[in-house]
């Protein structure tokens, strides 16, 4: 009798155990599955910010590009500018009053047609 009871113990204990092997296994695969699905989520997060740095990566370069020219499309003019400034330099001083006459006559010109065109031009709605 204590040899059934205690042989059917061990049996049914065995039974626990593999059943809660079963339910652990279970619990397990449900968890890998689980993070699997996590990491490729994490995957296409990380795929989707490696395309946007690259993005921001090539607007960089292109950006910089252009800011390049713009400082060298600024050197030139301003070399322009210097070389007008030097030439009407030396006008004042061969030429004297004629000279600064017509310059002075030019540019009342330029503000009053620019004026002219502001208001005039552009209230015609055109």
């Amino acid at each position: 009798m204590y040899g059934r009871s205690g042989s059917y113990n061990r049996v049914g204990s065995g039974d626990v155990e593999r059943g809660g092997r079963g339910y652990s296994d279970t619990n397990a695969n449900i968890l890998e599955q689980q993070n699997n699905e996590r990491i490729y989520e994490l995957s296409e997060q990380v795929a989707r910010l490696k395309g946007l740095t690259i993005d921001i990566g090539n607007e960089v370069r292109e950006q910089n590009s252009l800011l390049d020219q713009m400082g060298d499309g600024f050197m030139n003019t301003r070399d322009m500018l210097q070389g007008s400034l030097r030439r009407i330099g030396v006008m004042l001083e061969s030429g004297g009053s004629k000279h600064m006459c017509y310059m002075v006559s030019f540019v009342v010109f330029v503000v009053v047609f620019l004026y002219w065109m502001m208001t005039y031009k552009g209230t015609s709605g055109a």
